[in-house]
């Protein structure tokens, strides 16, 4: 029994880890998102700074290059993380499926042993009654 219960500890332990593991790779799909956003914010910013001066107009076209590499890294590491997201709810559904079956499968054997334990006893519930009934028809017949 413990064995079983090991192994149904475990596979709830696995859902639950694949669980954790979607919600950490939904976070950093949020930060990631948030740090897009934050660089579009800086290009306008520094956009409307950049007319102030000289300078600005000079070094605002290598800002904009440096920004899109960033939002290239970053739509590279989105789509990483997408794709590993997918292979983790992959993951998550076969161990959801194998922790589901395990515990059908427990489920039946449970029930196999009380109906056993129940025909048990009312087998010794028969032999009981065939036993009184035995007894007080012999008792007549003497």
């Amino acid at each position: 029994m413990k064995r079983r219960d090991s192994l149904l500890r475990l596979k709830r332990f696995r859902v639950d880890e694949l669980k954790r593991r979607l919600a950490t790779l939904d976070e950093m799909r949020v930060d990631l998102e948030r740090k897009l956003s934050d660089l579009d914010d800086s290009v306008t910013r520094e956009k409307s700074r950049s007319s102030d001066s000289d300078i600005g107009r000079l070094a605002f076209p290598s800002f904009l290059q440096s920004i899109e590499v960033r939002r290239k890294n970053i739509r590279t590491t989105m789509s990483e993380l997408d794709r590993e997201r997918a292979q983790q709810q992959d993951d998550l559904a076969g161990a959801f499926q194998d922790l589901k079956s395990f515990e059908v499968a427990e489920e039946e054997r449970m029930r196999r042993a009380t109906d056993a334990e129940n025909r048990a006893a009312q087998s010794r519930l028969d032999e009981m009654a065939i036993v009184r009934h035995l007894r007080k028809h012999a008792g007549r017949a003497s």
